[in-house]
C-alpha cells in the first residue's frame, strides 16, 4: 500500500458541535461530502491554513503542517485553493488575475477552461460560472502541490459540470497532483475516481 500523502488528526470547534478527523489517504483525490454547515468548507481551510482554531496535526506530503510547536504558513504550504466565493482580484482583468499566480501556461489552462474570450474582462462583467472558471485556472496555474476544490463547478450547467470536472481531473492525474474536492453533488467526483469522505454530526469517516 501507498504511503499516505495526507494524515489528519483534528478538532475543530463549530458553534455547538465541533468537527473532529481522525483520517488518512493515499488516494490521489479526496472528495468531501455531508450537509450544509457541516464543516466541508472549514476542513479546507485547515488545510490551507487559514484556520487556526484547530488542535491537533496535520501531515500532508512529507511534511508536518501543523503540530505542536509548528504551523507552517499558508503561503509555504503552495496549495491550490479555489473557494467558494472565486475571490478574484476586482481591480484586476481576468488575464492578470491568471497571471497572478504564474504566466507561463496561461492561455494553455484559459482555453482547457473554456475562458479565452474572456482574458479583457473585469471579473464584475462576469457570470457566476465564468468567474469560478477563473478562479479555478488561478490555482491550477500556481503549480500547487495540492489542490482544494469547494464546489468549483457549482454555478455550471449539468454538460458543461462534468465536462470541466473530466478535464480537471485528467490535468491533476497527468501532473500527479492530490487534490480536495467539496461538492453536494457526487457526480462531480466520477472523473477524479475519488475516495469518499463523509461528514455527519461533526465526525469525519471514509464513506
Amino acid at each position: 500500500m501507498a504511503e499516505p500523502w495526507l494524515d489528519v488528526a483534528l478538532r475543530v470547534p463549530l458553534g455547538a458541535l465541533a468537527l473532529e478527523v481522525s483520517l488518512a489517504t493515499s488516494a490521489a483525490a479526496v472528495g468531501v461530502v455531508g450537509p450544509s454547515g457541516g464543516g466541508k468548507t472549514t476542513l479546507l481551510r485547515v488545510l490551507a491554513g487559514v484556520e487556526r482554531r484547530a488542535a491537533g496535526t496535520v501531515k500532508a506530503l512529507g511534511v508536518t503542517w501543523q503540530g505542536p510547536g509548528v504551523f507552517v504558513a499558508p503561503w509555504h504550504r503552495r496549495v491550490g485553493w479555489v473557494p467558494q466565493d472565486a475571490a478574484l482580484f476586482p481591480h484586476l482583468s481576468v488575464r492578470e488575475n491568471l497571471a497572478y499566480a504564474q504566466a507561463d501556461g496561461l492561455d494553455e489552462v484559459a482555453e482547457l477552461l473554456g475562458v479565452s474570450a474572456l482574458l479583457t474582462r473585469a471579473p464584475r462583467n462576469l457570470s457566476g460560472g465564468e468567474r469560478q472558471r477563473v478562479a479555478l485556472g488561478r490555482a491550477l496555474l500556481s503549480r500547487p502541490t495540492l489542490l482544494l476544490l469547494d464546489e468549483p463547478f457549482a454555478a455550471l450547467d449539468r454538460s458543461l459540470r462534468a465536462r470541466l470536472a473530466g478535464q480537471v481531473a485528467a490535468w491533476c492525474a497527468d501532473r500527479r497532483i492530490p487534490t480536495l474536492l467539496v461538492t453536494h453533488d457526487e457526480r462531480d467526483l466520477e472523473p477524479f475516481s475519488a475516495e469518499r469522505w463523509e461528514i455527519a454530526d461533526g465526525r469525519v469517516r471514509v464513506g
